[in-house]
């Protein structure tokens, strides 16, 4: 800054525009003199307005002319954009005196800074002319092939696109999608018979051929009537479609939209409005309101009639890639709705939960940013409510910092010791015993029996019990079995009592439940068999057998209670950590000191 006014004091700048406006030089010197007046003036300390026409007219010149220096136009270009976004009066001038078909050329040059620096001059053209110059001069372009040479030439370039030709295309994107705001900010006007007409071709193209058959010999009400019964089964709310249309925004672009559809996928749209206009079971998706909706969550998601960040980057390839890319996307996107809302099996009460699935679809996918449309109808049918729900836990998890690889190491190293807790749970429950019921070969009998470990883990003592009769002591029962002859434990259809009932609805429940352990009684193998009297008395009962036996734990109970332990300590062990983020590697370790003299020497006696 200080040589900067240093210069503009001694009269630099006024030297360096005679030098461009003399422009005795078209090679070198002019460059440097155009980078470095376009260096001194960003710091602004002079205003850009105080140019003078013949100055602005003579770098125009530079920009219009076929033979140049290759570094010559896009400094010229850079300083008429500056020019342009900085002062109206010399913009239009610029706007004037620049043809488009110019800057045009320049696009086409495989020169990737000219490139950038004629899309800057464009789009800040664009941005100060007014709203119907803006809309003639991008007809203009787009039928003189632009989008299309930048999808192929510039998106799809063998070079990386830069941050400065993306944020152009970003702001390109966004002026276009801007001429969609008057139709969105107007509402339907129920006295335009245009409108009138349109609304009536939209009703025709799902119901013609019944509608006509219907319709003729009949009464004008009972006309009216039929046709506000189909504008019902069209998906608006009201008889008179106009009401559903006055709510701007979308106002008229939903109906621009839905013609689209009509007109354009016609064998989609009578699918979908015959599909959903027949089914009596309230789980019918209602097209004209779905579209009404969708339009407004497109012109959210797209940030249509919002004005254009100095900085974005955010620009769609596949808006490029196709012709009226804001009423294919909509195309694409009620079919998607309807995927959606059968999947969730929605009713009308569920129409807004539908609509937020919808909006995460798209906003995920145009997030990936998709280089074609078929490319986005692929990615977007994809991403199904299940799907939805996966990422939705998952993100969450993230956000809890569950997944994040620390907490993941802290979980692996606490869960031995909260499985050694859960075998120790297992055991205490086999010490305090359970009554078993016992089961005929023919039919279920009152009988019960009662089983229990010793204290020190050695012996599984057991016998029959009263009926009403609460669980004896331990010390009373009559028959033992010594843990050091168990073989094995036998669940489900593995068990001996279970193979021998065959099968059965009763017998299939009771499988569920069965368990055995086989043991050896003197040089036979015997079992002691046990039906459960709940599942979860069966995971507890074939847990602590298999804890006795040095097998592991593997029922869906000690999952269930490993992976609330894991939480919850995992929970106490991150307290002091809370609102501090976890990062996803552990921090670098030092190298090594060069040597190890700070350590002190303990065998030297103090005096």
């Amino acid at each position: 800054m200080t040589f900067t006014r240093e210069v503009i004091s001694r009269d630099g700048l006024q030297r360096l525009g005679s030098i461009i406006e003399d422009g005795d030089d078209l090679g070198e010197v002019l460059a440097l003199a155009l980078r470095a007046f376009l260096e001194l003036m960003e710091h602004g300390v002079v205003s850009w307005e105080t140019l003078s026409i013949p100055f602005v007219r003579k770098v125009v010149c530079y920009v219009n002319m076929n033979l140049m220096d290759a570094s010559v136009q896009p400094l010229a270009l850079g300083l008429l954009e500056s020019v342009t976004l900085s002062s109206p009066a010399l913009g239009q001038l610029v706007k004037s005196e620049v043809p488009l078909d110019r800057l045009l050329v320049h696009l086409q040059v495989m020169n990737q800074q000219l490139q950038t620096k004629a899309m800057a001059l464009l789009t800040a053209l664009l941005q100060g002319a007014s709203a119907a110059e803006r809309k003639h001069m991008l007809d203009y372009l787009w039928q003189r092939n632009l989008r299309q040479f930048i999808y192929k030439n510039i998106i799809h370039s063998a070079a990386p696109l830069g941050d400065e030709m993306a944020h152009h295309l970003y702001v390109l994107q966004a002026l276009t999608l801007g001429l969609l705001e008057p139709r969105m900010r107007t509402p339907l006007d129920p006295y335009s018979q245009e409108q009138r007409e349109q609304l009536q071709a939209l009703r025709q193209a799902a119901f013609e051929p019944e509608g006509e058959s219907l319709g003729t010999g009949l009464s004008a009400d009972r006309r009216r009537s039929l046709c506000a019964r189909e504008f019902r089964k069209l998906g608006f709310s009201n008889s008179n479609p106009a009401q559903d249309l006055e709510r701007v925004p979308p106002g008229l672009l939903a109906l621009d939209n839905m013609l689209y559809f009509s007109r354009h996928a016609p064998s989609a749209y009578s699918r979908f409005v015959l599909e959903n206009s027949s089914r009596e079971d309230k789980h019918e998706c209602p097209f004209a309101r779905s579209s009404i909706q969708l339009t407004v969550l497109l012109c959210e998601l797209l940030h249509v009639g919002e004005p254009c960040s100095e900085t974005a980057q955010d620009f769609s390839p596949m808006f490029f890639g196709q012709d009226q890319s804001f009423h294919e996307l909509f195309c694409v996107s009620i079919q998607l709705l309807n995927k959606t809302w059968k999947e969730m099996r929605a009713t009308q009460e569920d129409f807004d939960k539908v609509m937020q699935v919808v909006r995460e679809q798209l906003a995920r996918t145009l997030a990936l940013k998709p280089s074609s449309l078929e490319l986005f109808r692929t990615k977007v049918n994809a991403l199904t409510y299940g799907e939805v729900l996966r990422l939705r836990q998952t993100e969450r998890l993230h956000q809890e910092g569950t997944l994040a690889p620390p907490i993941l190491e802290l979980r692996e190293k606490l869960k031995p010791e909260l499985m050694g807790l859960i075998r120790q749970q297992r055991l205490l429950r086999l010490c305090e015993g359970t009554l078993f019921r016992k089961i005929s070969s023919r039919r279920r009998q009152d009988k019960l029996w009662f089983c229990c470990l010793s204290p020190n883990h050695k012996v599984l003592q057991y016998g029959d019990v009263e009926e009403g009769v609460g669980p004896p002591a331990p010390e009373s029962l009559p028959e033992q079995l010594p843990v050091a002859d168990i073989r094995a434990l036998l669940t489900g259809k593995d068990c001996p009592h279970v193979r021998e009932k065959g099968s059965g609805k009763q017998n299939k429940d009771v499988c569920e439940l069965a368990f055995s352990v086989s043991y050896d009684h003197g040089e036979e193998e015997a079992y002691l068999n046990f039906i459960a009297p709940s599942k979860r008395e069966f995971h507890l009962w074939t847990d602590g057998l298999s804890a006795l036996l040095g097998s592991p734990m593997g029922s869906e109970q000690t999952r269930l209670d490993l992976e609330q332990l894991l939480t919850m300590e995992t929970k106490l062990r991150l307290l002091e950590l809370e609102n501090v983020p976890i990062p996803e590697q552990p921090p670098p370790v030092p190298p090594p000191p060069t040597n190890f003299n700070f350590c002190y020497d303990c065998s030297i006696a103090e005096p």
